[in-house]
């Protein structure tokens, strides 16, 4: 699944380690995200839109078949 993490995180001005820490996740947890090696749970991507203020569906996208 991609994501927008990266880009709104750094328009946020937060760190993978500032965004790992408010999340309660590591920051091995963010990179892995990011680089769409690793999906979040609901819950985890619900905390993530809410943090970095968007929706769920804007901050994830299924890649086009």
């Amino acid at each position: 699944m991609e994501n927008k993490i990266r880009e709104l995180r750094r328009a946020a001005g937060l760190r993978q380690e500032d965004l790992a820490e408010r999340l309660g996740v590591t920051r091995q947890t963010i990179i892995a995200i990011e680089n769409d090696k690793y999906d979040p749970s609901l819950g985890l991507a619900m905390r993530l839109a809410r943090l970095l203020r968007t929706s769920v569906e804007e901050l994830f996208h299924l890649p086009e078949e």
